[in-house]
């Protein structure tokens, strides 16, 4: 890495290390009833963390066909995407099946940012197939497939949107037992192989929605931080948006193991505390995408990568969310890099914003909304797909009204 950015790596494994943890299990000030935030609102007093079993370490995929084997399967489904089933990630895992003599097929068809069309085909495949056991090995999108085919192979008679989060579908719970899936992940940023959501493109809304149920985590992630290193410059920083480095460096392989094992412990963290307006108003922006086709991506349609769609808002929304808690907003400057020692407790919000621009910057990212093909014209189009994903905006820590989205998209259209 560059000296800049490895000393800002270093400073910020060193914020987190000194940073007291505040949860129930490590404050040792756990109490049977709820306590008081600083604004003096009830909170938690207690949380529960459900995840997928993880295996991390360089060469883990080799063990993939052992597990299978394990867990007694005789018929195995392997996602992918045409562009990952040509390079080694691919290649050994199903070595390891071949190895073990564990029976399987391919699908290679998953679509990067799927869509309800290519989830119904990917679960239409796996009817067909009858199998047992299945292992998606690629990004979020190729694991989130994976999911939904698991899901509705093992629900035959359920309508699609019966396990979609309402309000767009109906939200069921899921009732039915599944098989297993094993993950193994070769983006960074995701966090898909540690839980149970499923994310899609509703194409008839133009609007991101998507499947949240324990039910469909994965059995186990293989966290292979080898596989990291295939990944073109620009796929590494839009899929790794949660986690924020490794990016200048391809051949880098210490630093691109701390991001692939961050992006797992990222995934656990969102995936039991949820996420909030940055994803909520992300889902449009990736379902309303024009002509825009990122860098380094070989795709055939227009893509806005959902990291960089979460991203473009975050000085906007954390700016808008900082009066509620000031002092966690300069907390998080403070971890990412920022001298807060002399910053007033009403400028938290600036104060991380501006934090972010510098990183965001410093990788290349495009300069707002407007650089990915949006205008204010587009607004309200980006406010009414915004407004259905109350599974993750009513999570946000301050409310906010329809006019509140439109001045957030609006102060997002130009970043720097």
């Amino acid at each position: 890495m560059a000296a800049a950015a490895q000393t800002r790596v270093v400073h910020l494994l060193r914020q987190l290390q000194r940073a007291a943890c505040q949860c129930p299990t490590h404050s040792h000030t756990y109490s049977q009833a709820p306590g008081l935030s600083p604004s003096g609102k009830t909170t938690d007093y207690a949380f529960e963390m459900a995840v997928s079993n993880i295996r991390y370490g360089p060469g883990v995929t080799k063990e993939v066909g052992m597990d299978l084997k394990n867990m007694g399967a005789k018929n195995v489904c392997l996602m992918t995407d045409k562009n990952l089933a040509q390079l080694p990630p691919v290649q050994v895992a199903m070595d390891s099946l071949v190895k073990n003599g564990i029976p399987f097929t391919v699908y290679d068809n998953v679509r990067v940012e799927p869509t309800d069309a290519s989830f119904m085909e990917a679960i239409e495949f796996a009817q067909k197939g009858a199998f047992d056991a299945y292992v998606a090995v690629g990004g979020g999108s190729t694991m989130d497939t994976c999911k939904a085919a698991n899901l509705y192979t093992s629900s035959p008679h359920s309508d699609f949107l019966d396990y979609v989060s309402a309000p767009i579908g109906k939200g069921k719970p899921v009732s039915v037992p599944l098989k297993p899936l094993i993950a193994v992940p070769t983006t960074s940023g995701t966090g898909s192989e540690t839980t149970g959501v499923a994310i899609f493109d509703y194409e008839h809304l133009k609007v991101k929605t998507g499947i949240a149920s324990r039910a469909i985590k994965p059995t186990l992630g293989l966290i292979d931080p080898l596989h990291t290193l295939h990944m073109p410059a620009r796929v590494v920083a839009n899929s790794g948006f949660d986690v924020l480095w490794a990016v200048r460096n391809p051949d880098d392989l210490e630093a691109r193991s701390h991001m692939h094992l961050a992006s797992a412990f990222a995934g656990i963290g969102f995936g039991n505390a949820g996420v909030h307006l940055c994803h909520g108003m992300s889902y449009p922006i990736s379902g309303l995408v024009k002509t825009y086709k990122a860098k380094d991506y070989n795709v055939d349609h227009p893509l806005v990568p959902h990291g960089l769609s979460v991203v473009l808002t975050s000085p906007a929304v954390f700016t808008f969310t900082a009066q509620m808690f000031p002092e966690r907003h300069l907390e998080t400057a403070e971890i990412l890099g920022a001298d807060t020692r002399t910053a007033r407790i009403q400028d938290a919000g600036p104060v991380l914003a501006d934090t972010l621009r510098k990183f965001l910057f410093d990788l290349d990212v495009d300069d707002g909304l407007a650089a990915v093909g949006y205008s204010k014209a587009d607004i309200p189009a980006l406010v009414k797909g915004t407004l259905p994903q109350e599974r993750v905006t009513k999570l946000a820590p301050r409310p906010q009204s329809e006019e509140d989205l439109t001045a957030l998209f609006e102060a997002s259209m130009k970043l720097y």
